[in-house]
């Protein structure tokens, strides 16, 4: 395997053969079923090739052309069947593992960054790599100090291939777009290149894996492991086995599948209320199911892992309440309320005026989970809502295309439909709610006082204080 490509000739031309090979692909299947086979074996055979390809340069590349293909993964709930079966396995492996680089470029690497004598750090130190991803690889290896741990050393120019990536493929987007289709492809590429440059600077991320590890230390859901030594191109943190999530998605019990969702869906909405921070790559390679000390012990009590914290949404203050209250109003029929509150926030800009029932019927079904104490996510229910929104035919496509997604909030979007994503892999029945109530904002109305007159002075105060007046009289000498 040679090193991560870097010059832009070549990574250009590799994602060029992308939708070239779509094409030259198609022209095969076509002479093909000329030839007499039937068209729907055909067909599977040649998403089944172009999966296959597209893992393979992806994965090569690295780099935020790998970015793009997990991000992809983590929507393919949205595809409809006959689609998203061919691509579901290449594009889940980009979750899990890309092709590494080689031991001697692992070893250059720890060296400039820890010293020559990197060694004497570690106690051992595996070169086979543990784990490949968009930017880095993580190698298990056992610190001076005796403790496991994960090492994970990014790929030399990793930065430029980064955004290079991210730059050439927004110029494929029209041509990629029917890998996923009702979704526009080129908004998520522009998000992703503001965004993934954050993850090359591990500074960034070792601060906010300590915010998270300091927080949920000895949490009963939430495990983060602790930040052990970093420095520009190395971060080391404490190694955490378990079950990779993209297991429990493939091969998990139901039992496993409810806890990891829920779990799931009370890190999305704790995180930010305990740490300031929302964790945004929420695709399953960057979480596990722990049993922790009693593998044979009940489910319920498992706890989910949560890695990788190179991407984050700085929200001192949590989650904005504007989502809670909009939320809680949909849910209430509150159709005027809401379009205000909408208008007011940016999503309907001043030049666009549209009917309060219009969006209220809108935005319903999509906040379908949050109107039960459970809902069971299904890749069904996904590919449901993906082609309401996403037919140009449909009353809500059109209505979709009026509305604005604000700035401040495109991360936090973007997270949430990916970790909705996520959970209809799973199949999770999932007690959303609950996790709304306690930790959302403004979604429970805040309870005023009972009893409140124009003066300030509730009821009860005030015939205590006329007793006590009543009181003070009689005592008072004549």
């Amino acid at each position: 395997m040679s090193d991560l490509p870097r010059k832009a000739v070549t990574r250009t031309a590799k994602l060029a053969a992308l939708p070239l090979g779509f094409a030259g692909r198609a022209t095969w299947g076509l002479g093909k079923r000329i030839g007499g086979r039937s068209a729907e074996i055909v067909g599977r055979e040649l998403q089944q090739r172009t999966a296959e390809q597209l893992f393979k340069v992806l994965g090569e590349l690295k780099g935020g052309a790998m970015k793009f293909g997990q991000a992809l993964s983590v929507f393919e709930s949205a595809l409809p069947e006959e689609i998203a079966g061919p691509y579901r396995a290449a594009l889940t492996k980009l979750q899990e593992a890309a092709p590494p680089m080689p031991t001697s470029t692992v070893h250059s690497v720890l060296a400039e960054q820890l010293g020559e004598d990197w060694r004497e750090l570690f106690e051992e130190f595996e070169d086979k790599p543990a784990a490949a991803a968009s930017i880095g690889q993580v190698h298990r290896a056992v610190w001076h100090d005796g403790r496991e741990v994960a090492v994970k050393v990014q790929y030399p120019g990793a930065g430029q291939a980064l955004l290079s990536d991210l730059a050439q493929l927004s110029r494929f987007a029209r041509l990629l777009g029917p890998l996923i289709p009702g979704m526009d492809i080129k908004p998520l590429i522009t998000e992703l290149r503001d965004r993934v440059s954050e993850e090359l600077d591990y500074s960034l991320e070792a601060e906010a894996q300590r915010a998270h590890a300091e927080e949920f230390a000895d949490d009963p859901d939430v495990v983060v492991p602790a930040v052990v030594h970093q420095c520009d191109e190395v971060l080391v943190t404490e190694w955490m086995d378990g079950m990779p999530l993209s297991e429990v998605i493939a091969d998990g019990t139901d039992e496993q599948r409810n806890r990891a969702g829920q779990l799931l869906a009370r890190f999305l909405f704790s995180g930010p209320a305990r740490t300031g921070l929302l964790h945004a790559d929420p695709h399953p390679g960057n979480f596990r199911l722990l049993a922790g000390d009693s593998p044979d012990g009940p489910v319920e009590e498992w706890r989910l892992g949560v890695l990788d914290f190179g991407t984050v949404d700085r929200l001192p203050d949590g989650l904005p309440p504007t989502i809670g209250t909009s939320l809680r109003m949909t849910l209430d029929g509150e159709a005027d309320a809401v379009y205000q509150l909408l208008c007011e926030e940016g999503f309907v800009k001043e030049s666009i005026e549209l009917d309060p029932d219009a969006v209220l019927e809108y935005l319903l079904p999509i906040i379908e989970p949050a109107q039960v104490d459970e809902f069971t996510f299904t890749r069904g229910w996904m590919r449901h809502q993906a082609t309401r929104i996403g037919d140009p035919r449909s009353p809500a496509y059109q209505l979709a295309k009026q509305l604005n997604l604000p700035p401040a909030y495109l991360l936090i979007h973007r997270v949430t439909l990916s970790t909705i994503g996520v959970l209809c892999q799973l199949g999770a029945a999932v007690r959303l709610r609950d996790e709304l109530e306690a930790w959302l904002p403004g979604f429970v109305p805040e309870e005023e006082p009972a009893g409140v007159d124009m003066t300030g002075i509730t009821v009860e105060d005030e015939e205590i204080s006329v007793d006590l007046g009543k009181e003070a009289v009689e005592e008072t000498p004549a």
